[in-house]
């Protein structure tokens, strides 16, 4: 079998990958083991001074990484830049950090000594999507194999060129052959790697469905699992917030990444007054945004990853105004371009409130007062993150038991930063990634007692 990478602005094919033979899977995972014994050997300063050397490569090679990115899935180049820094950012934070994350935590007991040792567990394979195919990769890559581990990469199809990039700057940078492989298989061949007895855990960002899927396997093999799943951000705004910075914080947050994000503001909730002084501004800041090529240093916004998740999205439009909804600005879809669009009118039940809508569609919903906005914005199955916008930050305090969600935001766009753990609740998966939980995810948390 053979993936096609697809330019989805002219729909140029821009290579071809072929699928890993059964031969070449057992071979890699073979590898990543025999890698494992000597890489958990290497003291934790040359792990991280390697980790040091990888921030280097992807600033020194910037813009062709950020060049495949755009060509594959679309990200306008200006994002795609920031994307390749941001990785080189959390390189650089596991490489400060990493050895005071993994140092023994002394316990007094009884014992002459006791305490929790954090020693790698082995090879983890790690199942990514396109929409950020560098940041999601690194996020998981630079704590994983700073604590010890190898790692394996199953990335999306569409964005291999990405994927190669990232297996050959490691070897860039030092790190041993063996300890960061790819593969290119399908998906169904997931289960036979989860399966095998060198694979310890896994970790997939992805979609609801994929999630539940990888979950089921990785219970059924009785492996470790970290699961980064979809999300229907709430994005509230009280009467008396800052409009103008509200207004701008929240055009980014829904148009960031032609809106595919999981942890994109995609519901806006507007609360009594609010809603007649945010909506005006927001539709004009909507209209402003410059759409096209993403290869353009200029453009915003350019097309979905592929012509099906425009499709979708569009589906999800056509529905909800069926349902009652009304389009303010935009509507319009063009193969995999769809136009960034405002929806009023949207309540719970129609697929604008209820879905996770992958692109530019913001949904506008009305909140008669504070405790409604956050009853809709917990009435979700999702739990990534909440957005509040308020002046009086003492009341915004006390809202925050009130989101179920696994981050709460004030006066600023839900975001990843590595200094921050990041993760969900309900349908938006489970465990942590980022800060010192996410480095503790994938090692054994052994208790040693010494008498």
């Amino acid at each position: 079998m053979e993936f096609k990478s697809i330019n989805p602005y002219n729909g140029k094919e821009i290579a071809t990958y072929k699928e890993h033979s059964e031969e070449q899977v057992d071979k890699i995972l073979e590898k990543s083991r025999v890698a494992f014994e000597s890489w958990r050997e290497v003291p934790i300063k040359e792990r991280c001074k390697l980790l040091t050397n990888a921030a280097g490569v992807l600033r020194n090679n910037l813009d062709k990484y950020a060049e495949t990115m755009t060509l594959e899935m679309g990200k306008p180049i200006s994002e795609a830049r920031g994307e390749i820094e941001k990785c080189a950012w959390v390189c650089d934070f596991y490489a400060e950090n990493a050895e005071r994350f993994l140092a023994d935590e002394i316990i007094e007991t009884d014992a002459s000594e006791s305490f929790v040792s954090h020693d790698p567990i082995g090879t983890v394979l790690a199942i990514m999507p396109w929409n950020f195919p560098y940041w999601q990769v690194f996020r998981f890559l630079a704590p994983t194999l700073a604590a010890g581990n190898t790692g394996l990469l199953k990335h999306a199809p569409n964005v291999f060129g990405c994927a190669t990039h990232i297996e050959e700057l490691l070897l860039e940078a030092g790190f041993p052959d063996g300890v960061f492989q790819n593969l290119f298989i399908h998906h169904d061949k997931t289960e036979r790697i989860i399966s095998d007895d060198i694979v310890k855990a896994v970790t997939l960002t992805g979609s609801e469905r994929a999630g539940k899927s990888v979950g089921e396997l990785a219970g059924k093999y009785l492996k470790k699992s970290v699961l980064e799943l979809g999300g229907n951000n709430a994005f509230i705004v009280l009467e008396d917030a800052d409009m103008d910075q509200a207004v701008e914080t929240a055009v980014t947050a829904r148009m960031m990444n032609s809106g595919q994000s999981c942890i994109a503001a995609k519901r806006f909730i507007l609360v009594g007054d609010a809603y007649e002084k945010f909506l005006p501004a927001f539709i004009d800041g909507v209209k402003t945004i410059k759409k096209g090529d993403p290869a353009d240093e200029s453009t915003e916004i350019g097309p979905l990853a592929r012509k099906d998740l425009a499709d979708q999205l569009h589906e999800q439009l056509e529905k909800s105004v069926e349902q009652g909804a009304k389009i303010e600005v935009g509507g319009e879809q063009d193969e995999a371009f769809h136009e960034p669009t405002v929806l009023t009118g949207v309540k719970p039940g129609m697929a604008a409130f209820d879905e996770e809508t992958f692109g530019p569609l913001a949904a506008i919903i009305r909140a008669k007062d504070a405790d409604e906005a956050f009853e809709l914005a917990a009435d979700s199955k999702y739990g990534l993150g909440v957005s509040l916008f308020t002046t009086d930050i003492e009341n915004a305090r006390r809202h925050i038991g009130k989101a179920p969600d696994g981050a709460f935001f004030i006066n600023e766009l839900v975001k990843s930063d590595p200094r921050l753990p990041f993760g969900g609740t309900g349908n938006s998966g489970y465990g942590r990634e980022l800060s010192r939980e996410g480095i503790h995810e994938f090692v054994n948390k052994k208790t040693v007692y010494i008498k």
